[in-house]
Formats: C-alpha cells, structure tokens, sequence
C-alpha cells in the first residue's frame, strides 16, 4: 500500500478520491482489498512453497521488472477498482468481487506475459462482461458433457483407448530412458540407461557414458526376465528412499522414485526419473506388464484427451461425408516465407 502510494500517486489518489465520492455501500475498502489481494497474489504465485528443482515452470515478467512483485500488485489494485466498478458493487459483494480478480489474474498469468506492461493489457482486457462470457461458455461445456447420451458413450470408448494408452507406454519403455544414479551424498554423476524389449518380455538395463543418446539394446549387458518382477514400489517405499539420510530427501525426488523388485524379491532395481512425465510413463508401463491397471494422474490426463477428442468427432453431423482412413499429405514448404511477420519485438 504504501509503495503504490509513493510510486504511483496519481493512480492511488485517483482511487481514493473515486471511493470517497461514492456511497458509504458501495465504497471499494482500500486496506481490507489490498490484504486480499495481496494473499492471492502469494497463492497464485506460489509464494512461500518450497521451490522445485525439477520444475520448469517459471513465470518470465519477473525477470524483466524491479519490484516485480510490488509493482504486479499496483496493477492489480486498479484492477480491483475497475472491476469494482463494472460490477457496480457493494460491501456485501466483497467475497464475489475478489473471486473475479483472482480468476482475472489467474487466466492472465497462465498465458505466461513476458513484461508487466503485456500483464497488464491481457489482465485489462478480461473486464467483468468477458469473465461472465468464459464462464457461460465452461458452464456450457460442463453440461455437454456431462449429459447422459454423452456418459454412456465415454464409458463404451474407456476399453479402446485405455488399450491405445497401455500401447504407447510399452512402446515409450522400449525406446527406454536415460536414469542418473544418486549416490548418498546426492551425487549425479552416473548414467544408466533401461529399455523394455520389444517381444515386452526382458528389460535389459546397464551403465552408459555422458552424451549416450539411445545406446542399442546389445550393449545394455544387465537383463530382468519381465516375468520375474514381482513388485512395484514407489515414492518413499523405495529401498533407495529408506536408505541412511533418506529423511533429508527433497521431497521431488521422492516424487520421481520407483523401484521394481524382482527374483523372490530379494533383488531390486532402483530407478529415480527424469520428470515427472517419465515417471508416470514408466510406472504405468511397468503396471501394463504386471497386468495391473495404470494409476498415473498422466493416464487420467491423457484419458481425459482422448475421450474429450474422441466425443467431439462422434458428434459431429458426418452423413455422407467421406472420413478418410490416414491423415491427408503435407503439403510442401512455400517458395518463400516473405507473408510471415515477427511478432516477438512487440512482447518486448
């Protein structure tokens, strides 16, 4: 508050002078709205959590501004007047009031702005009139699809696509991975590669040198007979997770782990992921060979995809239009691109 008074006068005497000119109801509270906003600005930016070391996600207007944050915050603090205005509010609308300017953020910050005068434009742009229109249009689609006719036709389609889901990962584990080893001192020096075989029988694994891309499977020396493998544990189940200093673990890292034991169990075979999106490629695949079912919230998503596509073409109007069966031919590159525009000075 005191930064947007010293930093942007002008705006903070225009807002005062504007509320005070208001009736006493329909007054925009100064203090109890910055402390709001304030608290959704720390959760939408996650403020306060722990960071990720292998997160990749970032938001770029932060390293494009000084006082970032204090300056997001006078931005948004106009734009709770604004939507104030617009929803022609009262002290009893406070709680509907913020809910539109953390969903205004929220939508604003996903498209990832890379300067704050970009926030700015796209976060002014969702004025409260175009809000009401996403959310009719989300509400429209909620009920589509959640329509019995459309329920019924989800649960006749799961089988097929599960079964294409379960495919790609086999073939994801064939291709394999490249695994670093984490010693106890949290060194990542060592690379080991795995790949499933592709009669999905073996899974042949073995150590590799730095800047092997996709060793060939001869070359991997070590072998687990598929059929041998007798569990598959994750998270802080694992050996390697329950080993001496496994309580200072970061808590990423255990969101990566797997291990799959095999051979009456007395052997193990530990693994830590790259991603989280290898992860859940390789426990779900390793789950398929099993004969258990995929339990990844990445199966879920892609389920969800699948289904949402899948839907959308069965209810298309299609009569007597022919579907072809392959995708139609890409047609060649231009002579010239001389018809392209670069946009990317205009973000700067």
């Amino acid at each position: 508050m005191v930064y947007f008074s010293n930093r942007w006068p002008n705006a903070y005497s225009r807002f005062v002078l504007e509320n005070s000119s208001r009736e006493d109801k329909h007054e925009c509270p100064f203090a109890r709205s910055s402390v709001r906003l304030t608290l959704i600005l720390c959760e939408s930016l996650r403020i306060g959590e722990p960071p990720s070391e292998t997160g990749q996600n970032f938001h770029p207007l932060f390293f494009a501004q000084d006082n970032c944050f204090a300056e997001l915050f006078c931005i948004c603090i106009q734009l709770l007047n604004k939507t104030w205005k617009e929803m022609r509010a009262t002290q009893e609308d406070f709680d509907k009031v913020m809910q539109v300017v953390r969903e205004q953020i929220i939508r604003t910050l996903t498209s990832n702005p890379t300067s704050l005068e970009l926030f700015r434009t796209k976060v002014y742009s969702l004025n409260y009139s175009e809000i009401l229109k996403l959310r009719q249009t989300e509400r429209m689609h909620q009920e589509e699809i959640l329509a019995a006719p459309v329920l019924t036709l989800r649960e006749k389609l799961k089988p097929e696509l599960l079964e294409l889901i379960k495919q790609q990962r086999l073939n994801r584990l064939c291709e394999g991975t490249l695994f670093r080893k984490i010693s106890s001192r949290r060194r990542q020096d060592k690379l080991w590669y795995c790949r499933l075989s592709p009669n999905y029988k073996v899974l042949h694994y073995g150590d590799v040198d730095d800047g092997t891309e996709n060793p060939p499977i001869e070359s991997l020396q070590e072998k687990i007979p598929v059929a041998d493998i007798k569990a598959l544990l994750i998270g802080k189940d694992c050996p390697h997770m329950r080993e001496k200093g496994a309580g200072k673990q970061n808590k990423d890292v255990l969101e990566l782990a797997f291990t799959i034991t095999y051979d009456l169990e007395e052997c193990c075979l530990n693994f830590i992921a790259p991603t989280r999106y290898e992860f859940c490629l390789w426990t779900d695949g390793l789950n398929v060979l099993m004969g258990r079912e995929m339990i990844s919230e990445r199966t879920r998503s892609d389920l969800d995809i699948l289904l949402s596509m899948e839907i959308k073409l069965r209810l298309l109007d299609l009569e007597s239009i022919p579907i072809p069966d392959a995708p139609p031919t890409i047609p060649k590159p231009p002579s010239n691109f001389n018809f392209c525009y670069d946009f990317s000075h205009i973000e700067q």
